[in-house]
């Protein structure tokens, strides 16, 4: 009854499944190790975050360039506020409202933007405190240039004057007549009342979308595994089922009848 296993469509469709099988579980445990490591740099982030808001401020050029290194640490520029911008649609507290961005020139020449604060509501630049005239020094935690689609920053154009979607140096270079440090920072104490915005995640080790897709993509395989199994196991059961059929000479409607087995008893008509 099982001869057909011997056939050749048999044999490609069990070397199909004998490698389809540990394909999708391989592939399912790498998505679910990808989905692991990011749980463990999440744990790691946040542990570093409390770390560094105890270390002392170092100068800007002292953590240029940004990488998971130094992204957050604490570091202090020293310059003088030049253009301020709005930057809509960030949220805080559960609350939508903006960020009021001013870049502050230093004497290399190059300007650092730095996230004065945080407002509730629609940007409007009439209720953002103006920055302090005069030379300053700034204190803050030190972030990586932002991409626009990534961890909520919008990617949309054509915003009024005054206000940029992503803050970034390839963003604010089209915005400013002087070159901008490839880094922002956030101010530990918000200016004029504003609330300070909180240190962003390390790129790349939040548990953000990418993470859960990573967990997403881990059930599908091993269901594509489980689903090679059942149609191998339906396939069989059909098979055998048109054996039995055929050594009965019992044939489908409207297909011809399939000759019995050697061996097998003929029906008396």
């Amino acid at each position: 009854m099982y001869r057909f296993l011997l056939t050749p469509r048999w044999w490609g469709i069990n070397v199909f499944v004998l490698l389809a099988i540990p394909f999708c579980v391989f592939m399912g445990s790498w998505q679910l190790s990808r989905f692991e490591a990011r749980v463990d740099d999440h744990r790691t982030a946040k542990a570093q975050a409390e770390t560094d808001r105890e270390e002392a401020a170092r100068p800007l050029a002292e953590l240029l360039p940004v990488d998971k290194a130094t992204v957050g640490k604490q570091v202090t520029a020293t310059g003088r506020y030049g253009r301020q911008l709005l930057v809509p649609g960030r949220e805080l507290d559960g609350k939508s409202g903006y960020y009021v961005l001013t870049l502050l020139r230093t004497d290399g020449g190059e300007a650092l933007p730095v996230v004065r604060g945080w407002l509730p509501g629609t940007a409007d630049a009439a209720k953002a405190p103006a920055p302090p005239s005069g030379e300053v020094t700034v204190t803050g935690s030190l972030q990586a240039s932002e991409q626009p689609g990534d961890n909520g920053v919008s990617a949309r154009g054509g915003l009024p004057s005054g206000q940029t979607a992503a803050i970034s140096a390839a963003s604010l270079v089209n915005l400013v007549p002087y070159d901008v440090y490839d880094a922002w920072v956030t101010l530990d104490t918000a200016d004029g009342g504003m609330k300070a915005v909180p240190v962003s995640a390390v790129p790349d080790t939040g548990l953000d979308l990418k993470a859960f897709q990573n967990l997403g993509y881990t059930g599908e395989w091993f269901v594509f595994a489980g689903f090679v199994v059942f149609m191998w196991f339906r396939l069989l059961r059909r098979e055998v089922e048109f054996a039995r059929d055929a050594a009965l000479g019992i044939a489908p409607e409207g297909s011809e009848a399939v000759p019995a087995q050697e061996g097998a008893s003929t029906p008396v008509r």
